[in-house]
């Protein structure tokens, strides 16, 4: 049974279609990379997975229940760490992780509660008043929340937005402890050096549509293999050469050319047109291609 099922999905506010007919399976234990640029769709498909909002057709189920129909017991396996910073700024950070337990009935969740706080960090601001917290703290306070009740799908969207090095280092060795020991992890994240280092699989999508879905490996392998960046002292980049551009606006703005090329083999007849042009070369280094590239040629439509 997948943790989480999303089949034929779709949402229109007025004349916006914002999730055209998204079909995920998510399967128990899968570190899930939830991807697009802003106005893609994550959101909203996020708040339908968690039932703050209902979709206009298909049918979303956490590990078999319904989030609609069986809302109850969908709702007790699910945690959302939210984008915005919401919280109740007249209670300390332990009375809100208690009162979060109790709206799951859990009466006697301190020995939890104690163990979630000490791996994000928050134990001497336990009886500190959330409003009197800073901007990186709250966002604890959110990720303490999402987790008090041990879902086994843990849903993070955007939850290391405009926070320090810190936070994330300790918010990923905590989240990676429990993906190991079971949970199912779900990320949208900008931070596309994050996703490639965490997620084993990666949706992309891009105007409410998954556009990509395959493992991170098999993405960055399959799309882009490897890029030659040379710099040029004299010379332009030949016409032949310039479909094989990784980021069209080089072509605009100077000297550096980011090339995609498939093998090994491929970068001597690259060098051999550079030459034939009356080309310098001034500098040029072989990399191997990562998320950020393959996100790019997607969103762009390039493959």
């Amino acid at each position: 049974m997948a943790a989480l099922q999303i089949v034929n999905v779709e949402k229109r506010y007025k004349s916006l279609q914002a999730l055209g007919g998204v079909s995920l399976s998510i399967e128990a234990g899968e570190f899930f990379g939830l991807l697009g640029p802003n106005g893609a769709g994550k959101t909203t498909l996020i708040s339908i997975i968690a039932g703050l909002i209902r979709a206009d057709s298909g049918n979303v189920t956490i590990h078999g229940h319904d989030v609609v129909s069986d809302y109850r017991e969908a709702r007790k396996r699910l945690g959302v760490v939210p984008q915005e910073l919401v919280f109740d700024p007249f209670f300390t950070v332990r009375e809100t992780l208690r009162m979060q337990s109790g709206y799951f009935g859990l009466k006697k969740n301190d020995d939890w509660i104690d163990e979630v706080m000490a791996n994000l960090d928050l134990t001497n601001k336990a009886d500190t008043n959330t409003r009197a917290l800073s901007g990186g703290m709250k966002r604890r306070v959110l990720v303490a929340q999402a987790l008090v009740h041990k879902p086994p799908l843990i849903v993070l969207d955007e939850p290391t937005a405009g926070v320090d090095v810190e936070l994330r280092q300790t918010l990923w060795k905590f989240i990676s402890r429990l993906n190991r020991e079971g949970h199912t992890i779900v990320l949208t994240t900008h931070y596309l050096e994050e996703a490639q280092a965490l997620c084993n699989r990666i949706a992309m999508l891009k105007s409410g549509r998954v556009v990509a879905l395959d493992s991170t490996s098999a993405l960055i392998r399959r799309i882009s293999g490897s890029q030659l960046i040379v710099h040029l002292a004299k010379g332009a980049l030949p016409d032949e050469l310039k479909p094989l551009v990784s980021h069209p606006d080089e072509l605009i703005s100077g000297r550096k050319y980011t090339l995609r090329v498939n093998e090994y083999t491929d970068v001597e007849p690259i060098l051999a047109k550079l030459r034939e042009s009356g080309a310098v070369i001034d500098d040029m280094h072989l990399q191997q291609a990562d998320l950020e590239d393959v996100f790019i040629q997607i969103m762009e439509g390039e493959k």
